[in-house]
């Protein structure tokens, strides 16, 4: 059985020399009471994973170096000794990045078979991606009709949704890319302005297309993108941190805004940072809300799919060279 492990940990931007695959004891564990035996159909890649790769302390523990990638899956269910989960059911679980993998049942949720929601939506409009994207707006952003919104990273798996949650609100939604075919992705989902922050800075950009100012920044991107909208902040504005993907491979420190403090106490801001984990108990609220977006067609879902276990690697690389349009999956 084949498996991707963690060759060395990456100095800077990642490299496939930083992945192996590798041979791992095929032969088949008796599965314990309670347990499932599974394999992936799609596997989720995201940004956050960048952070695991580094042997540092942080809100969940890094990768080792010799041991499987892990990140959310959709699979199939080939074995099971748990009542609830029968073979051919479909589950979300955190698995390792091998071609079967053993679980106990209570980390794996069995997901819809509804009509017209692709079991690839539970890993990223219906999954973590799109909780974030609620959380940050109504949680943490405090969204209010009327708002004008800035979301950076528009196109990603996060940005995408989080662009579209705000236009069902009654909100004039702003959002950046960094390139042209992006950018059409993003009037066709509804969003009112755009820029290509490679051909426009995001300073200027905002100065233009909000020149009385923005309500709520959505931040995905860090850096250049963060100055320019507390600059563009009104009164009493709002910041969500959710990533900052501009400093992910950054090798040292990296500068913060040079308008943050005298901005935010000005302007009495209100800037927080958030972890989605810390946000479960949102989810039911969630999952029932963006069911009703999914199926009215007030939000549509954004995906570009790899194919092949050994992609797994080009296609987690491809988030930092910015080839995705949505959520960013692998197909086994």
């Amino acid at each position: 059985m084949r498996a991707i492990v963690l060759a060395s940990r990456p100095v800077g931007t990642p490299s496939r020399e930083n992945f192996e695959m590798v041979e791992v004891d095929g032969e088949k564990e008796k599965l314990r009471a309670g347990q499932v035996r599974l394999r992936p159909r799609w596997f989720s890649v995201d940004p956050y994973m960048r952070g695991r790769m580094n042997d540092v302390p942080s809100y969940i523990p890094p990768f080792r170096v010799g041991e499987p990638i892990t990140s959310e899956a959709i699979a199939e269910v080939i074995e099971s000794t748990t009542e609830g989960l029968s073979t051919g059911d479909l589950v979300r679980a955190h698995l390792a990045w091998q071609e079967e993998s053993v679980l106990d049942a209570r980390f794996a949720t069995k997901i819809s078979s509804d009509p017209g929601m692709s079991p690839t939506y539970y890993l990223g409009a219906m999954g973590m991606p799109g909780l974030t994207a609620y959380v940050g707006l109504f949680t943490v952003g405090h969204l209010r009709e009327g708002d004008v919104v800035f979301i950076s990273g528009a196109a990603g798996a996060v940005g995408s949704i989080a662009g579209q949650i705000a236009k069902t609100q009654g909100n004039f939604v702003i959002g950046s890319a960094g390139s042209d075919t992006k950018i059409d992705e993003l009037k066709q989902l509804g969003f009112d302005a755009v820029f290509n922050y490679k051909k426009s800075a995001p300073k200027d950009a905002l100065r233009s297309l909000a020149p009385n100012g923005i309500d709520l920044y959505f931040d995905n991107v860090g850096g250049d993108h963060l100055e320019a909208a507390i600059g563009s902040l009104r009164n009493f504005g709002r910041v969500s941190l959710c990533g900052a993907i501009s400093q992910y491979n950054s090798t040292g420190p990296t500068p913060g805004p040079r308008n943050f403090e005298g901005n935010v106490i000005r302007k009495r801001l209100e800037v927080r940072g958030f972890i989605v984990s810390d946000h479960q108990d949102e989810r039911v609220a969630f999952e029932r809300d963006m069911a009703g977006w999914i199926s009215s067609g007030k939000v549509k879902v954004l995906e570009t799919i790899y194919e092949g276990f050994s992609s797994l690697p080009d296609a987690f690389l491809g988030l930092f060279s910015g080839s995705n349009n949505g959520k960013m999956l692998v197909a086994l």
